[in-house]
């Protein structure tokens, strides 16, 4: 379902009464729902939608997903949180996964960036640039 330009200005508007200092706030977030649920607005179920992909996308911006071939060591973990966190603030959550399809190097996702330093990233660009040389 496409939500019409004034169903998208009230999504927008939701999720912008839901920040406090540029954070989510889980209160204001639940009370928006709530709010739109018992006004049944034209297209509420598009709205919530819409809203829900927002906070989906939020959430992720601080959620880091780091994946190695290998167990990471505490001291490699950790200095490597600690330049994450200077990066994207201190409240950054992460998640480490063993991948062992990486075959070496790293894979991290934070939201929408992705850091691609894995082995198979690396043949994979290398068999690209040999078939269209």
């Amino acid at each position: 379902m496409k939500l019409d330009k004034d169903a998208r200005k009230l999504t927008k508007g939701l999720f912008q009464m839901s920040l406090t200092n540029g954070r989510l706030d889980e209160k204001k977030v639940s009370a928006a729902v709530k709010k739109v649920i018992e006004a049944k607005p034209r297209s509420f179920v598009g709205i919530l939608k819409e809203y829900q992909r927002l906070v989906r996308m939020e959430v992720a911006k601080h959620h880091a997903v780091v994946e190695s071939a290998t167990p990471l060591d505490k001291k490699t973990g950790g200095q490597l949180l600690a330049s994450l966190k200077a990066k994207y603030g201190s409240d950054l959550t992460t998640e480490f996964k063993v991948s062992p399809e990486l075959l070496g190097g790293l894979r991290i996702k934070i939201g929408s960036d992705v850091f691609d330093s894995s082995v198979r990233e690396r043949l994979a660009r290398l068999e690209t640039q040999l078939t269209h040389a």
